[in-house]
């Protein structure tokens, strides 16, 4: 009888998370998925939870990176599979010695090389795999830019700088993102994706899929009526939610 192994996925793009769960249904019913993540925080927590043996990962996602949760999973003995729609990460990572990576959109044939790789991998000792794994990352993880210092925004029909230290929070609106300060709000046209890798990660936090907020502006941690977590800040009446994937950033505060 097939034994089960413990795996995980982490992708934040729906559409392609769900059909990769599918996929891994469909070809490899003895995986037992015990975590399906939404961005690379979420996943570090399910790997302290579950101890997968195998963890097919986003290499970009928002908060922790694909490959620092990769770390984790190996130093708990498991086994990291890069997912990418970049074919020069995923070559770089393969000749490097990765386990193995999977191209957007994901071919079923591709998957199922994969997981007989991975099958065979998981029949023998892991040693050397964790140093492996290390080399690979040192060199992917992209050089983190020095924190942006003033922000470009629109104030109606005007154009106004913003210092990065006047910004208490930023909030995913439809095309836009939202710059909010204590007396003022602007808008701007970067992703809410692309600013996480501007923006000191020692001052700002996700604190929700659509929001980043400055920590030294958080007066509380609070739950609402419904019992959803959400902030009070010091300098704003509005308060800001909390997703459920980023608690475990308040922890011991």
């Amino acid at each position: 009888m097939t034994s089960t192994v413990r795996g995980m996925v982490a992708e934040d793009e729906a559409p392609q998370r769900q059909a990769l769960c599918a996929q891994l249904k469909a070809h490899w019913p003895t995986l037992d998925l015990l975590a399906i993540c939404e961005d690379g925080d979420a996943a570090r927590v399910a790997v302290a939870q579950y101890r997968p043996q195998v963890a097919f990962l986003d290499i970009r996602m928002p908060g922790t990176s694909g490959l620092d949760v990769a770390l984790d999973v190996v130093a708990h003995g498991g086994l990291a599979v890069f997912i990418t729609a970049y074919e020069d990460y995923a070559i770089r990572a393969f000749e490097a010695g990765a386990i193995d990576y999977l191209l957007k959109p994901i071919q079923d044939a591709r998957l199922q090389q994969t997981i007989r790789r991975v099958q065979e991998r998981l029949s023998r000792p892991t040693d050397g795999f964790a140093a492996q794994l290390e080399a690979v990352v040192r060199r992917l993880q992209p050089a983190r830019p020095a924190p942006m210092r003033w922000i470009t925004a629109s104030v109606g029909d005007s154009v106004r700088m913003f210092d990065i230290d006047e910004v208490l929070y930023f909030q995913a609106q439809d095309k836009y993102v939202r710059v909010v300060t204590a007396g003022d709000e602007a808008i701007i046209r970067t992703p809410l994706k692309e600013l996480l890798d501007m923006l000191d990660e020692d001052t700002f936090w996700q604190i929700h899929r659509g929001t980043i907020v400055r920590v030294s502006a958080i007066a509380r941690l609070r739950k609402n009526e419904l019992g959803r977590a959400e902030l009070v800040l010091k300098q704003r009446a509005e308060v800001l939610a909390v997703g459920a994937s980023y608690l475990h950033r308040f922890r011991g505060m």
